[in-house]
């Protein structure tokens, strides 16, 4: 074989080994968790005069290639016990874009999208629902309002590959389901990467032909406006050999969650720790506590550090209070689960290799704090 048929097979290769852990008929592998989205997006059609739902309890990537797509994104507010989008949120969000009724929830309030078209004419087309933190949304009820609605589902599967919905793995669970290979992903390789998984041969042809500049034919044919979002061989061949141990790491993160929740559930901290619907399970991207405040959460946070445990705060500010979405003209108090949550939680040291004797440490320095 020619070192372009070597090269090829390790995408190859790839491609077919997740499709089959997923349970679909076709992966497209991506430069990114972010293009991912964006080729799942253009796949559908999506570009301007069209608005799509999403969570602003996440990282930007999931609403930023709503707008990259020229379409506009409308937030939808989550569910405070699994972080996810609210699908009783999410119905009244679709009654007021689509009856033209800005009273029936918190929509865009500028009078003119960046594209000049009136927001009443804008078109519902969309649903991206994140799986935040590993956990995957509820996709039944998801599915369905989208089905009542006329609407498509992307699962942003980013932090979840590796969970199960409902007896389903996450990468399955709608239309189209985009993940993330960022090194630190559940399954990550050593530098960008992300992959789409469909059960549709159209839509794959499509993202196969937009990852390459829209190509045809062969390179220099050219069908349709893409971007260069190819994954570089060398991911390919990290990822195939590292997703030899993931279905024993998801494991080992799976058992590292549930001694973190035993020790917490033992002591008297004024925390909340992360709930799991017995439907479905988590692949713990994250372990995500809430604290009571932002000001209870930084004395937790430094009586950690002063310990040399480290922590992160997912996310400190919602998306539709970010500068880069001000033109949405969303006000404080729109969402006010995301808000809340923004302002206590925060995540503890999480992977698969955690030790029990390093948890207990951690959860012992925690229980020092009385406020």
């Amino acid at each position: 074989k020619s070192d372009n048929d070597l090269l090829r097979f390790q995408l190859d290769q790839l491609e077919e080994t997740l499709a089959a852990y997923v349970g679909v008929k076709h992966a497209v592998g991506c430069s990114s968790g972010t293009d991912a989205l964006l080729l799942a997006l253009l796949a559908c059609g999506i570009g301007p005069g069209d608005c799509v739902f999403t969570t602003p309890f996440t990282f930007i990537a999931t609403a930023e290639v709503i707008s990259l797509a020229g379409a506009t994104p409308v937030f939808v507010d989550i569910d405070p016990v699994t972080f996810n989008m609210d699908a009783s949120q999410l119905e009244r969000a679709i009654q007021a874009i689509s009856g033209n009724d800005p009273s029936a929830y918190p929509v865009p309030r500028f009078l003119k999208s960046q594209h000049g078209r009136d927001t009443t004419r804008l078109s519902p087309k969309g649903i991206v629902a994140v799986d935040l933190f590993g956990l995957p949304a509820d996709y039944d009820r998801l599915n369905a309002i989208a089905e009542e609605n006329g609407l498509f589902v992307i699962e942003d599967a980013a932090q979840s590959f590796g969970s199960e919905y409902k007896g389903r793995n996450a990468g399955a669970l709608s239309v189209i389901s985009c993940t993330s290979f960022f090194p630190a992903k559940p399954l990550g390789c050593y530098g960008d990467g992300g992959m789409c998984f469909t059960d549709r041969p159209d839509l794959a042809r499509i993202m196969r032909s937009l990852r390459v500049h829209g190509t045809g034919d062969d390179k220099y044919d050219n069908v349709r406006i893409g971007i260069n979002g190819r994954l570089d061989t060398i991911q390919a061949a990290i990822l195939l050999a590292k997703f030899r141990i993931f279905p024993e790491e998801v494991l080992l993160r799976q058992e590292a969650a549930r001694r973190y929740t035993e020790l917490l559930d033992g002591l008297s901290v004024d925390l909340v720790a992360p709930r799991i619907p017995a439907d479905r399970t988590s692949v713990w991207a994250q372990y995500s506590v809430l604290s009571t405040g932002s000001d209870h959460r930084s004395r937790l946070q430094r009586r950690l550090k002063d310990e040399n445990i480290p922590t992160a705060v997912y996310y400190p500010k919602p998306l539709h209070l970010q500068k880069a979405f001000q033109f949405l003209g969303y006000n404080v108090g729109d969402f006010p689960m995301s808000e809340d949550c923004a302002e206590k939680i925060f995540s503890l040291p999480m992977h698969p290799y955690l030790k029990e004797a390093d948890q207990q440490k951690i959860c012992s320095v925690l229980s020092m704090e009385h406020i």
